[in-house]
C-alpha cells in the first residue's frame, strides 16, 4: 500500500516472463469477516495485502480481535474479547462507512453478541448496490433492524436468531455470506435457496464446517444449515484470485505478451478461460498453470449461426461481472466485433471514454451496452490522462496504457491498490515500465 496516487505508464512494450495471482479479494473480505464468529484462534494464509484487506484486518483488530502477522500472507486471529463499546465509536463509523467489505460483519455480531451498527459502506461508484438482500435474510432469523437517517446508519439486534426457510429475492455473494454467517449459530435448520454459489461462498461454507458447522449443499442454490451452538478456531488458505487471473490473460493479448500464470486455481475458474477463448485469445493450461503465448493477431468468434457474439456478465456459473472491464479492454485489438452487456451494475461502462480518447472503436449503447470494434493491431492506442473510477476500471485502463503508444498518466490509482498488491512492481518484473509518481 501507498500514499502515491499516480501511475505515469510507458507503453507499447512486449512484457515476458511468469506472474503468480494474489490471494482472493472477495474471498478475504467474507473469511476475515468470519472470525468473529469464534472466541478460539483462525488462522488464514494466502491474505492479499492490498487496501481494502488490510482496512479490514485494521477495523476487526480495533474492535478487539487480536492480530498477529505470522508470515507474509499469514495471520492468526482470536476474537475472545469483543469490544462492543467501540462499535458505537465514530472510529468505527468512520472506518466501516469506508469500507464494502464491512457489511459482512452483521451475521458474525449477530451470531456472536446479538447486535451490530453498520454505517452505510462505501466502496465502488459502479452502480446501486443494495442491501435489501442481507436485511430481509437477517430479519427472517429474527433480527430487527432500522435505519438512521441522519447518521446514515443501520442499527441491528437479536433476541436470538432462529432457522428458516429463506428465499433470497436475489443472487447476492456478500448477501448469502451475511445470513450464512448469521445462520450456522442460529436455533434449528435454515435454508437458504437462490444462494449465490461462487467459489468464494464455497470456501466460507469449508472453513466454518471446519469450525464445527453443519453446512449441507455446498456448490449449489440451496444452502441447508443445522444451527450449533458454538463454533471452534480453524486454518483456512484461500484461493488464487481469479479476477486478477483473468486481468492477466487480458493484458497478455493485449499487449502481444508471453506470460506464464503460475498456480492459477484452474479448478475453480468456472467460464472464466472459455470465454477469453471466445475472444481468439489461445492459452495452454499446464498443471494448474496457464501460459499465454504472444500472439500477433486474435480474432473473436460468432456465434454458430453467424450473429455476432456478445458477452454478458451473471451470477455463478456464469462469467464474473469483475472481468467485463477486462472483456472490452482487450477485445480493442482483436480481430472482429463484441457486444459487451454489463447487466448486474449500471455506472461501470463508464470509463470507456477514456479508451475512445485513446483511438479504440467503441460505442457505448447504453449504461450496460458497449459494442467494440477490433482494430487488429492495426492502430495502436495512444497514450493520454486518465482517472481511475473504480477497482477493475482502473486495471483495465493500465492494460490499455501498457498496450498504447507513448505514455500515459493515471490518476486515482488507490482505487487499483484497492484490489491489485504491488501491481506495478509485479508487472515491472515482466518488463513494463510503470512508475508511481
Amino acid at each position: 500500500m501507498t500514499g502515491t496516487d499516480t501511475f505515469e505508464v510507458i507503453g507499447g512494450k512486449k512484457l515476458n516472463g511468469k506472474i503468480e495471482p494474489q490471494g482472493a479479494k472477495n474471498e478475504a473480505l467474507q473469511i476475515l469477516c468470519a472470525v468473529i464468529l469464534t472466541a478460539e484462534p483462525v488462522t488464514i494464509s494466502n491474505i492479499p495485502e492490498i487496501r481494502d484487506v488490510m482496512m479490514l484486518i485494521e477495523l476487526i483488530k480495533d474492535m478487539g480481535v487480536s492480530v498477529e502477522k505470522i508470515a507474509d500472507d499469514s495471520y492468526r486471529f482470536c476474537a475472545k474479547n469483543i469490544n462492543e463499546a467501540y462499535l458505537d465509536s465514530d472510529d468505527f463509523k468512520k472506518k466501516a462507512a469506508s469500507l464494502r467489505g464491512s457489511v459482512m460483519l452483521i451475521g458474525p455480531l449477530l451470531s456472536r453478541i446479538g447486535k451490530a451498527y453498520l454505517p452505510k459502506p462505501g466502496g465502488d461508484k459502479i452502480g446501486r448496490r443494495r442491501l435489501d438482500t442481507h436485511f430481509i435474510g437477517l430479519e427472517k432469523l429474527g433480527a430487527a433492524f432500522r435505519f438512521d437517517s441522519k447518521e446514515s446508519a443501520y442499527h441491528i439486534h437479536s433476541d436470538g436468531l432462529i432457522g428458516c426457510y429463506i428465499l433470497m429475492d436475489e443472487i447476492s455473494v456478500t448477501g448469502t455470506a451475511n445470513v450464512l454467517m448469521a445462520a450456522v449459530m442460529a436455533k434449528g435448520v435454515t435454508h437458504i435457496y437462490n444462494a449465490a454459489c461462487e467459489p468464494y461462498i464455497q470456501q466460507l461454507s469449508k472453513m466454518l464446517n471446519r469450525m464445527g458447522a453443519k453446512i449441507n449443499g455446498i456448490g449449489s442454490n440451496l444452502l441447508i444449515i443445522e444451527g450449533v451452538e458454538s463454533l471452534n478456531g480453524t486454518e483456512h488458505r484461500m484461493l488464487p484470485d481469479f479476477i486478477e487471473v483473468g486481468s492477466f490473460i487480458g493484458l497478455a493479448a493485449m499487449t502481444g505478451s508471453d506470460i506464464t500464470i503460475t498456480n492459477a486455481g484452474v479448478k475453480d475458474l468456472g467460464i472464466t478461460i472459455p470465454v477469453f477463448e471466445r475472444l481468439g485469445i489461445q492459452m495452454n493450461i499446464i498443471g494448474d498453470d496457464i501460459h499465454i503465448p504472444a500472439q500477433k493477431h486474435y480474432e473473436i468468434q460468432n456465434f454458430i449461426d453467424g450473429s455476432i457474439l456478445t458477452i454478458y456478465d451473471a451470477p455463478w456459473p456464469g462469467f464474473c461481472p469483475d472481468l467485463m472491464s477486462i472483456i472490452l479492454v482487450a477485445a480493442i485489438q482483436s480481430k472482429g466485433s463484441v457486444l459487451v452487456h454489463q447487466k448486474m451494475f449500471e455506472s461501470r461502462l463508464f470509463f470507456v471514454d477514456k479508451l475512445i480518447d485513446m483511438g479504440a472503436q467503441i460505442i457505448l449503447c447504453d449504461p450496460h451496452r458497449a459494442t467494440v470494434i477490433g482494430l487488429d493491431r492495426r492502430i495502436p492506442l495512444k497514450g493520454i490522462e486518465m482517472t481511475s473510477p473504480d477497482i477493475r476500471a482502473g486495471v483495465a485502463l493500465l492494460i490499455a496504457a501498457l498496450s498504447a503508444n507513448g505514455k500515459s498518466t493515471i490518476r486515482n490509482i488507490h482505487q487499483i491498490d484497492r484490489g491489485y498488491q504491488r501491481i506495478d512492481t509485479r508487472l515491472n518484473a515482466l518488463g513494463a515500465e510503470i512508475r508511481r509518481v
